[in-house]
């Protein structure tokens, strides 16, 4: 038993030796708090989110929840991944499209939540990127403020981030207070802890 035991040991210490840093991650910084809704039904108010460093050679992708400081003013933030560099976005009757194509996305049951007493029911939706990513985001606003957008167009060593409560997001279609993302304003990709 023991021997199985120091055998099973040392295959462990030598894949920890011979495998990619990755497999073995630990968080490089955080918790970071949720204070707001914008990526409800992902993250909601309060949750902790821990940011894990991209591994040498590897980049954020879409889909990715990240962890970043903002180009304006430096204060932390968490958004979805939405556009690499040199993509275009852009929301249309509140469909997302990256580069010319709709992104799937299929309804499914509501978002319900009590607010005061009362009970509050909000689209939501099952969306897929174009990489197979696929996650949820709320639709709180039939033809809200950012439901039609212009195109943006993703700079070079730059990212695109949008929350996934689509209604209830400050994110990178407000580009005067928001932007694009440098790409070496990203702390690391986040996980709910």
């Amino acid at each position: 038993m023991i021997k199985k035991a120091s055998s099973l040991f040392a295959v462990v210490l030598l894949a920890g030796i011979i495998l990619p840093l990755p497999l073995f991650a630990q968080p490089s910084s955080g918790p970071y708090r949720m204070s707001a809704g914008s990526m409800k039904p992902t993250l909601l108010s309060g949750n902790n989110v821990i940011a894990f460093k991209y591994a040498e050679g590897s980049s954020p992708q879409q889909g990715d929840i990240v962890i970043f400081r903002l180009p304006k003013d430096n204060s932390i933030s968490v958004k979805r991944l939405i556009g690499l560099p040199g993509d275009r976005i852009q929301m249309i009757d509140g469909l997302l499209r990256i580069n010319g194509q709709p992104v799937k996305r299929e309804r499914i049951a509501d978002y319900v939540e009590e607010d005061g007493g009362r009970t509050i029911r909000i689209k939501r939706w099952r969306e897929t990127l174009p990489n197979g990513v696929s996650h949820e985001t709320l639709d709180m606003i039939d033809n809200g403020f950012y439901d039609n957008t212009q195109v943006y167009t993703v700079p070079p060593g730059h990212y695109f981030a949008m929350g996934d409560n689509r209604d209830y997001s400050t994110d990178s279609r407000a580009l005067s207070q928001f932007g694009y993302i440098p790409s070496g304003n990203i702390i690391g990709r986040g996980e709910r802890r």
